[in-house]
């Protein structure tokens, strides 16, 4: 049976599902997440809402082709745990400077382990479900192909799972920014006339065709190609910046001098000695 997820977090999101329902209902449900089971489908304030297209069984006494209504939702975290949450990932520079640039994590769930929870689901209690069809098992195949149509989403669009936990990515997103070690990443990277803002396009969203008059030398680019070599200057405008992440005394670091100090004169001098080079 082919994959119905490309990522490992619509794996595990699926997992969850299988674990939640009988080995039937849940092949079953796979056909239910296409356009021509699945009428309509939406997202709203974290919880899917759908209308299927159900089957006409005469042996049971359907002899009109049902329309059934689904909601499903993800257990959603309080207030209280959001605050706990975007503490511990304001405490964590590598996940913080991604999730800041629109970038899922890799170490997400590491980084909410501390405060309890998981973003993604992890039983069966994180899964809530209902839907207006007569079967008795929860969740139901209608379910299931909602579910399916969702971890199809994730793979695209993994800040999805912020939503439906209860909190929307660009409102975490802007709490983040605020923080101290938020503010200090902003500061590294503004631009000399004191600007910065933060992105808008997720770099999971799906790429587009080149418009019209656009080659595509200058589309594979980008919108904001990286300056020439002449134009760089003998040091770099934000020199450090990883080693930066690790603060002035690093665990590994024994020495009394500060380690951003060291670092960022050995990239200066990286810089300057292959200038020619790059």
């Amino acid at each position: 049976m082919a994959k119905m997820t490309r990522t490992w977090w619509g794996e595990v999101f699926l997992d969850v599902l299988a674990m939640s329902m009988d080995e039937g209902r849940l092949k079953r449900g796979r056909a239910y997440s296409g356009p021509n089971r699945l009428l309509k489908f939406s997202i709203n304030k974290g919880v899917a809402t759908a209308t299927l297209r159900g089957n006409i069984n005469h042996y049971f006494g359907v002899y009109e082709e049902p329309r059934y209504k689904v909601t499903v939702k993800l257990r959603q975290f309080t207030s209280t745990d959001w605050n706990r949450i975007s503490e511990m990932i304001s405490n964590n520079a590598a996940c913080l400077s991604q999730l800041l640039m629109n970038e899922m994590p890799t170490a997400i769930e590491d980084a909410l382990s501390e405060s309890g929870q998981t973003l993604l689901p992890r039983s069966k209690n994180d899964l809530v479900s209902k839907c207006s069809c007569p079967d008795w098992a929860s969740p139901c195949k209608h379910v299931a192909g909602v579910y399916y149509k969702i971890a199809s989403l994730l793979d695209r669009d993994p800040m999805l799972l912020f939503e439906l936990r209860g909190l929307e990515f660009p409102v975490l997103r802007e709490k983040l920014a605020g923080s101290l070690l938020g503010q200090a990443l902003i500061d590294e990277q503004t631009d000399k006339d004191g600007f910065y803002e933060l992105p808008t396009k997720r770099y999971t969203d799906p790429q587009v065709t080149p418009a019209a008059g656009i080659d595509l030398k200058s589309y594979w680019r980008g919108d904001h190609p990286l300056p020439s070599v002449d134009a760089l200057s003998g040091s770099p405008p934000t020199p450090a910046v990883l080693a930066k992440k690790g603060g002035d005394h690093p665990a590994f670091w024994h020495l009394d001098q500060s380690f951003i100090g060291v670092m960022e004169e050995v990239c200066a001098r990286v810089v300057q000695k292959n200038r020619l080079s790059l």
